[in-house]
């Protein structure tokens, strides 16, 4: 078997881990919810507000201020919203699981081990913006 063959095995396991399918489940509820598609598209349209607004020659700073307060307030709507939160969290679980497969599969190119490479999490250093550690 060559490498593409493994890493399209690879792909299909993924597809049958929990926390692709629970990620999945939740999407498509988040696609059901009609009240948080209609908080998304609001959301959009004032992105688009904003970016013409921006472009305009003679733009208004109120206007813009306005602008992006209704959006500021339309994404805390958002992400209050139930569903999101358990989007937001099965989506961290795979990105966690995915962060993991490549880095082990980096680790393994630069000729680690790869029964010992594995992802270690980095705080990236700036504890200006610090939730604390993990």
């Amino acid at each position: 078997m060559d490498i593409i063959e493994l890493t399209r095995e690879l792909g299909k396991a993924l597809q049958q881990d929990e926390r692709y399918l629970q990620m999945r489940a939740v999407s498509a509820t988040c696609d059901r919810d009609e009240e948080l598609q209609n908080l998304i598209g609001e959301f959009n349209l004032k992105r688009i507000a904003i970016n013409n607004e921006m472009q305009n020659e003679s733009r208004d700073e109120q206007k813009l201020e306005k602008l992006n307060g209704e959006l500021r307030h339309v994404y805390a709507r958002i992400m209050q919203n139930e569903n999101m939160t358990a989007y937001n969290r099965a989506k961290e679980e795979m990105d966690k699981l995915l962060n993991r497969v490549s880095a082990i599969i980096s680790q393994s190119a630069d000729g680690e081990d790869p029964e010992t490479a594995d992802y270690v999490e980095s705080c990236g250093g700036n504890c200006s913006s610090c939730g604390g550690c993990h």
